[in-house]
């Protein structure tokens, strides 16, 4: 299958707050850029969000996948595997648990390896992706609703 890299960013005006995603897809020649804005949500659940929609937009099963994010919600949950512990414990108290749900489902189809890279920092995919995810919360004519995000948070 074939290797895939992706860039992943979310950002949030106020957190709570108009919220948004940034990703780039990169393959070979190929190059896909993705980010959708929200009414109201947090940073974590946007930079998790990024995550499953690009995981998502891969077509084919079992793809090489290096993900860089600036998330360390994101990043640690992984490589340190609580997601797992907190997938058993039926994400328990944990706050979330749609996209974590939704994450793990896109993860398994995938050898996904996460790299963490320091945020507003010289990885100019990471700076792009910041750069959508922040343009897409500030369009408010486009905004859609975060379902899974909880007020009581």
């Amino acid at each position: 299958m074939a290797q895939i890299t992706i860039y992943t960013d979310g950002s949030a005006l106020g957190n709570p707050g108009a919220g948004g995603y940034g990703v780039v897809l990169l393959s070979g020649p190929h190059r896909k850029e993705l980010s959708q804005g929200f009414r109201l949500t947090t940073n974590n659940r946007m930079e998790l969000t990024a995550v499953c929609v690009a995981l998502e937009a891969l077509k084919q099963d079992g793809n090489d996948v290096t993900i860089y994010s600036d998330s360390k919600y994101v990043v640690e949950a992984v490589n340190q595997r609580w997601v797992f512990g907190w997938e058993k414990k039926r994400f328990s108290s944990k706050k979330n648990p749609d996209l974590w749900m939704r994450f793990l489902k896109a993860y398994r189809r995938h050898n996904v390896r996460f790299v963490w890279v320091k945020g507003h920092a010289s990885t100019v995919e990471n700076n792009r992706c910041d750069e959508l995810a922040v343009a897409a919360a500030n369009d408010t004519s486009h905004l859609i609703e975060d379902w899974g995000y909880d007020k009581a948070e």
